[in-house]
């Protein structure tokens, strides 16, 4: 076995997922890198999670269960997770993901093969609500880029491409200075999230697919009851996601030409996304316009 001694933390944050559990657990414990633990955080499940979970710890003792005495909150049953691993290297996985077998041993290789990793992504295989299963190789280099900048500028460029390319949000992730990234809740976070991961260091990335997300879209709304925000931001979502960008550049350690690029990235992104809701709205209109007098509104 490969880096026999290093200790990997996979974290299920989970709320009433009894059914889809132990499809995940034995995904995640069928890993050819055995030296492991899963913590499992129950944020007050109503299902039957807490049955399924302390039966499954009981059969394995890589196993960690955690039940939250009340709902706290999707972000933070996420924070809370990595706060009780212990592992050098730490990844989140969702109740209705899977990993392949060789997972961790290949990210652990990357890392092994450059120090100055903070994270290591993969391809993964995105299934929608239609069961339509899709993928997208990203074979770009900026990501391992020394300069914080041309990271942050790159990963900010993806989010406007296209979500199958790479997600860092379940990357594996050096745990330690990860932790110290402080996280707001918000709409969006996850796109927040991505820009100062890409800000705190080079990133790694294995071309394969090793492993699977389910997916499907919300609106802004929706999304906003879910992280239990201000119905309000989604109205100003994008708007919101730029500020808390350029809060977290002004804070960070950049040099002045690589904080005027990053927020020059930060405008791009921004002009683009509304550019893409101002046609979005133009097409709506039209419909409405294009509509016979009998079937509007």
């Amino acid at each position: 076995m490969r880096h026999p001694h290093t200790l990997v933390t996979v974290a299920l944050p989970v709320r009433n997922g009894a059914d889809r559990i132990p499809a995940v657990v034995e995904s995640v414990l069928a890993q050819d890198h055995e030296r492991l633990e899963l913590v499992i955080s129950d944020n007050a499940s109503t299902d039957a999670t807490e049955e399924v979970c302390r039966e499954l710890a009981a059969h394995d003792g890589r196993i960690v269960y955690h039940r939250n005495a009340v709902n706290v909150g999707i972000l933070n049953n996420f924070i809370g997770a990595l706060d009780l691993a212990k592992g050098t290297y730490f990844r989140w996985i969702g109740d209705d993901d899977w990993l392949e077998p060789n997972y961790l041993s290949r990210c652990l290789d990357a890392f092994e093969a450059d120090p100055r990793l903070l994270l290591v992504t993969s391809q993964l295989d995105y299934i929608g609500p239609d069961g339509v299963r899709q993928t997208a190789p990203y074979h770009g280099t900026a990501l391992r880029s020394q300069d914080p900048a041309v990271r942050f500028a790159e990963m900010l460029r993806l989010l406007n491409e296209s979500f199958l390319l790479l997600d860092p949000l379940y990357a594996l992730v050096r745990r330690e200075p990860v932790s110290r990234i402080a996280r707001r809740n918000m709409l969006r976070e996850d796109e927040v999230y991505a820009g100062k991961l890409a800000l705190a260091g080079p990133w790694g990335h294995v071309p394969e697919v090793l492993g699977g997300r389910h997916w499907q879209h919300d609106r802004q709304s929706v999304m906003a009851r879910k992280l239990g925000v201000a119905s309000w931001q989604a109205h100003f979502s994008n708007t919101l996601e730029c500020r808390e960008l350029l809060r977290w550049i002004a804070a960070s350690d950049l040099t002045p030409q690589q904080r005027w690029q990053a927020r020059r990235a930060v405008a791009r992104l921004y002009a683009k996304r509304q550019q893409i809701t101002a046609a979005r709205g133009m097409r709506k209109l039209s419909g409405y316009l294009g509509a016979s007098p009998g079937t509007r509104g």
